[in-house]
This record gives C-alpha cells, sequence and structure tokens, in this order.
C-alpha cells in the first residue's frame, strides 16, 4: 500500500454493536460502505432512488451496492491480494486472541484496506490486553511480511494508522498505564510523544522493542494459523467485502478444525 492507502482498524465495544441476525442486507450494505463518508453515501442513495424511480419500482439493495462499486475504482490485483492478506491478518489474530468479533472487512474502497472490530469490554486496561491489542495492531504488517516478505508502507504514513496508533500505545505503555520497564509508577504524559522519542534513545528503544515483540508474536500466530489465514484471504480477496457473519464463519470453522 501506498503512503496514501491505509488500513484502518476501527474498534467499538462489544456490547454496544449488537445486531439484530436478521438485517444482513443492511449489515453487507455497512460493510460495503466502509471508507465513504455520509456526503458520499447521501449521494448514492439519492441516485438508487432515482434509478428505481425512473424504473418504476421500488429501491432494491442491489441499487445501492452497484452505487458504492461505481464510485470506486477498480483494485489492481496485486494490490488487492496485499490488502487482502492485511485485512486478514488483522482479523485472525483478533480473534485468536478473543479481543472480540470482528464486525467487517473491506478492500474495495480504492483507498486502502478497512476493517471494522469490537473489543469485550470485561478485557480491557490489564497488561494482557494491552500487549494483545498491540499484537492486532502489527498483525496486518507481518501478514505481508509473511505472505509477500516485503511490507508497504500501508500500516504506517499517517496519524490514524497501524503504526502511529501501535506506536502511541507502547509509549503509553511505558509513560502513563503503570507497565513500563523503567520506573512503572511515574505517570509521564507528554502531547507529542514524538518528540520525547527523537531526544530520549533508551525511550525509543524500549517502545520499539514492544513493537517488534508484538510484531513476531503476530507472525508466530499467523504461521500457527496459517489455513484459516489464506482462507480468508482469499474469501476477502474474491468478495472485497465481508460482513461480521461471512468473518466469523470461516474463524469459526478453523477453531473446530483445530479443536
Amino acid at each position: 500500500m501506498t503512503a496514501t492507502q491505509k488500513s484502518n482498524t476501527t474498534e467499538t465495544p462489544a456490547a454496544a454493536q449488537q445486531v439484530n441476525p436478521g438485517d444482513a442486507i443492511l449489515r453487507r450494505l455497512a460493510t460495503r460502505a466502509m471508507g465513504l463518508t455520509g456526503a458520499d453515501i447521501e449521494r448514492i442513495v439519492r441516485e438508487a432512488r432515482l434509478k428505481a424511480r425512473r424504473g418504476k419500482r421500488e429501491i432494491r439493495y442491489e441499487d445501492i451496492e452497484e452505487g458504492i462499486r461505481g464510485n470506486r475504482l477498480p483494485v489492481p490485483y496485486n494490490l488487492r491480494w496485499r490488502w487482502a492478506f492485511h485485512e486478514a491478518g488483522h482479523a485472525v489474530v483478533h480473534h485468536a486472541l478473543d479481543l472480540g468479533p470482528v464486525r467487517g472487512l473491506n478492500i474495495d474502497t480504492g483507498q486502502g484496506g478497512y476493517n471494522l472490530v469490537g473489543f469485550h469490554v470485561w478485557a480491557t486496561d490489564t497488561r494482557d490486553w494491552y500487549e494483545n491489542m498491540l499484537t492486532m495492531l502489527m498483525a496486518g504488517r507481518a501478514a505481508e511480511q509473511l505472505m509477500l516478505k516485503r511490507v508497504s508502507s500501508g500500516s504506517g504514513g499517517s496519524d490514524d494508522s497501524d503504526l502511529a496508533r501501535a506506536t502511541r500505545l507502547a509509549f503509553e505503555l511505558e509513560r502513563t498505564l503503570g507497565f513500563g520497564t523503567e520506573h512503572p509508577l511515574l505517570y509521564r504524559p507528554h502531547r507529542d510523544p514524538g518528540a520525547v522519542l527523537d531526544s530520549d534513545t533508551d525511550l525509543a528503544t524500549r517502545v520499539h522493542a514492544r513493537l517488534e515483540a508484538a510484531l513476531d508474536r503476530a507472525g508466530a500466530i499467523l504461521r500457527r494459523r496459517r489455513a484459516v489465514f489464506h482462507a480468508l484471504a482469499k474469501a476477502l480477496f474474491d468478495a472485497q467485502a465481508m460482513d461480521e457473519e461471512a468473518v466469523m464463519h470461516i474463524l469459526a470453522e478453523a477453531e473446530i478444525s483445530m479443536g
């Protein structure tokens, strides 16, 4: 991925994302629409209604999906595989660490991959949870490294990227959350972690070591679950957008086979 083609991991508390099983069409539309703005969606719905009116019929799901797809340029073959591996990596590791449900995956945005994940609220705020979060955030990069032997800049390059968020989290583990390897009881916040890391090489080394450990751990999980990782990446490559039901079906089948 290029610096402008990011992988965005969006978190939602699991308790706040109760979805009616009967709303399969809405879930599919929501997954397909990842990366669009409210104005984009409003325009697409307006155009779909106009199309239905001209055809003297009710608006259909296919009208809206076609509008979403028509709003985007086709993703080149090799890039589509990279994004599929990247997002499948996040999803497999998120599930393996039991962080919560995977709400949806999308590589059809033309601007990189997206994943929407939920978190079990009862598991947050422990050291293990933060380390699991780091592992999940580094899993996209680990997936590219495992499958393609080369990583792209898609996990970095912006303030909301995987690397940016993982770096902030590792920084907070060392400085504000009470889990630091040096002076863990000191609360030392800073508005600009980058400036602190540039000036404090020892801290930068510790933060980077946490990121390296998370990357290695994510890679180990993906190697152990290579079959389900491949299956999910292939399904995502083909469908380009998968809702929770489709993703969890593949992950659940893997759990059964591994059990």
